[in-house]
């Protein structure tokens, strides 16, 4: 019997979970949550972090299909873009990591391009907590070239959550974003909700949905005409306990959102080594 109400107990406890985040993701997608991270480097963060003395190589290869054709608030074009970022993520703790990031583009009429870099520290909630998600939050700061971006200097405060149910896995990336220098400094903190619900295939093979979204300064949402809605259909791959692949194709839900980012191809490749 006591058995018994043990698992009753933790059960109730999983269910509430499971409706919170239900919850929180219904509030995104109503908001048209989608917005890919300036098609450089697209991808809903889990919230652990880069083990100790670990680092992490990541390859992240997006590519416009059919963006911009023309200059717009003083930005090249995006229509059949390469963009490659480089990501260099190192554990220092258990619970604590930075990341940096070369930014690179390439056009048959521009060339190929340094961009921009970011670096980003990140802290996990230790697991000595015994909290029921998973929780983590990264301070992301970033300079990019401004012929590639409206703006050249931005800020980015990401909390993690996120919660594997069996095969299910949810992960929310309620993010704010500030421009400190360009063309929407004065837009203040912009709200950029990410989510990725996910399910597992196989034990190698997981389909998911990701959303990317910018629903407007969080003072004052843009309208739903003007939000960024995004949505990558996508596929991970688990080739190991080094190893880190995910693959989608990105479709914008109105119209703001496909005149500003088109349809993109997106492939992400990592590797942990410890040196």
């Amino acid at each position: 019997m006591a058995g018994d109400s043990v698992l009753a107990r933790r059960c109730a406890k999983i269910a509430g979970v499971l409706k919170r985040f239900l919850i929180v993701l219904s509030v995104f997608a109503l908001a048209g949550a989608a917005c890919a991270q300036d098609n450089y480097e697209i991808q809903v963060y889990g919230s652990d972090t880069v083990k100790k003395g670990t680092t992490m190589v990541e390859l992240h290869s997006n590519y416009t299909y059919n963006g911009r054709t023309g200059v717009v608030n003083g930005v090249l074009p995006t229509n059949h873009a390469l963009h490659e970022t480089l990501e260099l993520t190192h554990g220092f703790t258990d619970n604590f990591e930075t990341g940096f990031y070369i930014f690179t583009s390439y056009q048959s009429s521009q060339g190929y391009n340094y961009v921009g870099s970011h670096i980003r520290p990140r802290v996990k909630v230790p697991e000595s907590w015994k909290w029921p998600i998973g929780a983590s939050l990264s301070v992301e700061y970033g300079w990019q070239k401004r012929a590639f971006a409206e703006d050249d200097s931005n800020l980015e405060i990401r909390p993690i959550l996120d919660k594997q149910f069996g095969r299910w896995y949810v992960a929310l990336n309620p993010a704010v974003e500030r421009s400190l220098h360009g063309f929407n400094a004065s837009a203040g903190f912009v709200f950029s909700p990410n989510v990725k619900v996910s399910y597992d295939i196989t034990k190698v093979v997981t389909f998911g949905v990701e959303y990317y979204g910018s629903v407007g300064p969080i003072t004052a949402w843009d309208t739903v005409q003007n939000q960024q809605n995004q949505i990558f259909p996508s596929v991970d791959l688990n080739l190991g306990a080094d190893w880190e692949f995910n693959a989608g194709i990105g479709f914008g839900m109105n119209r703001a959102t496909n005149e500003a980012q088109g349809t993109i191809v997106k492939v992400i490749v990592g590797r942990h080594f410890s040196f």
